[in-house]
């Protein structure tokens, strides 16, 4: 198994990170972990070609390439942003926007080996009611259920200041259990994933 954990704020060990970071130091030795922040990978801005020409979107190059294969080479997806303006961050969105892209890339087959994988949340949010988050949480909930990808879950904790998610001890108690759910233990028991073609 490999986690690809996406880091989608603009500040190094902020909440996000931190909660994420807690979450992931309860995984099993024998997971695989990858990080990756997105602002040290920027991707330029998305460009909607659907409808122009034959539709489809040309071989990704650069920053655009490494992330491509980190996520297919991923089989869970954690996507660890703050919530800005009740949703993602920018560069979380600009990441998902050009999956749009990869599902057009010939040869790629996207959705097929998207498949099956398991798309998780966890976000920091400035705001003692959690449901100011349901707007992020339902975005990637959506989202793995249009690739018909397993949602894992959202972890979500309470700062306003650098450092306040591990005075949340709600949080804290949630990050220590977050991956460890019977879908995880059937997986970590060998137990396969759907089979996806890698071509059509």
């Amino acid at each position: 198994m490999r986690f690809l954990f996406l880091l989608g704020s603009s500040r190094r060990g902020g909440n996000t990170e931190l909660l994420a970071r807690r979450a992931a130091d309860a995984l099993p030795a024998s997971v695989e972990q990858r990080w990756l922040r997105l602002d040290e990978h920027p991707l330029a801005p998305f460009a909607d070609i659907r409808h122009a020409g034959d539709g489809r979107y040309p071989e990704p190059t650069g920053n655009e390439a490494l992330l491509l294969a980190e996520t297919l080479a991923a089989t869970d997806l954690v996507i660890a942003s703050p919530l800005y303006w009740y949703n993602v961050s920018a560069a979380t969105k600009l990441y998902l926007d050009h999956w749009a892209g990869w599902l057009r890339i010939p040869g790629t087959d996207f959705r097929d080996r998207m498949r099956g994988r398991t798309l998780w949340a966890v976000s920091a949010i400035s705001d003692e009611e959690s449901a100011k988050a349901d707007p992020l949480v339902a975005s990637l909930r959506l989202s793995a259920e249009y690739l018909g990808m397993r949602w894992g879950g959202s972890l979500l904790g309470y700062a306003n200041r650098p450092g306040d998610v591990l005075r949340d001890a709600t949080a804290l108690r949630a990050a220590a259990t977050f991956f460890n759910q019977p879908a995880l233990g059937d997986r970590l028991a060998h137990k396969p994933l759907p089979v996806a073609s890698l071509r059509a």
